[in-house]
């Protein structure tokens, strides 16, 4: 009965994001994807400079490929320190994080919906599949710890939807440790845009930041607690669970 409820809630939100414009799949709808492809081509190519800009503005925040790429850092390894049991991490790009989890010792699965960045990872012999959160996933309310780094949650726009998501897709006593805005203020939804040094620019897809009083309020509605909130590196993190 359990898995049938969280079954039919992951089914809602999805509903949801799809229907505010959210497809996890479609040229526009996804972090990086359509339009020159700057994202696959830094990742492709090993790096690159790229800001992550607000669709009709000139500047933006910087994109840090080169991390994405590299090992698990001081920050990250503060995060995987918190882990527990089997780890679901959302939006996990080349898998650096499913890597450091791995090697901690969890049972790791990850999850992005990137081509170039699937292709990176399962190179390197990483588990990782090609598919959106809102998908159907395999264990399904059976996760102790799902992940949400590098600012994806801001994925779809909707951090409430993310988190009810991602909420289902918890055991009971599971958590969500996620990576913040360093502004604690900071609760902004935009269409967002890639840029390179180059020029080119992805589609437009909708992102919203986070900081850690806005963070309350999301995860309340999504029937989760804020258990731990640290900082390591200047990077911000939140632990929060069911």
């Amino acid at each position: 009965m359990r898995r049938a409820v969280e079954a039919d809630a992951g089914r809602v939100v999805a509903g949801r994001v799809a229907a505010a414009g959210f497809g996890a799949h479609t040229a526009s709808g996804h972090f990086g994807a359509g339009g020159d492809a700057p994202y696959d081509v830094a990742l492709r190519s090993g790096g690159g400079s790229l800001q992550l800009v607000e669709h009709d503005g000139p500047t933006g925040s910087p994109v840090e490929i080169g991390r994405f790429l590299a090992a698990a850092d001081a920050a990250d390894d503060s995060v995987v320190d918190r882990a527990r049991g089997t780890v679901l991490d959302v939006g996990c790009g080349p898998g650096r994080m499913v890597r450091a989890a791995i090697v901690a010792g969890h049972l790791t699965l990850g999850l992005d919906v990137s081509a170039a960045a699937v292709d990176h990872a399962t190179a390197q012999g990483l588990p990782v599949l090609r598919r959106s959160v809102f998908d159907p996933l395999p264990r399904e309310g059976e996760w102790d710890t799902v992940l949400l780094i590098d600012g994806n949650i801001g994925i779809g726009g909707d951090p409430g939807a993310l988190l009810e998501r991602c909420a289902t897709l918890l055991a009971p006593g599971g958590s969500i440790l996620a990576e913040l805005h360093e502004d604690g203020d900071r609760d902004r939804g935009f269409l967002a845009r890639l840029v390179d040094a180059g020029g080119r620019t992805s589609s437009p897809f909708p992102w919203h930041e986070v900081g850690r009083r806005a963070l309350l309020g999301y995860a309340g509605r999504a029937g989760l607690g804020v258990q731990e909130r640290w900082v390591s590196s200047g990077r911000v993190f939140a632990r929060l669970r069911r």
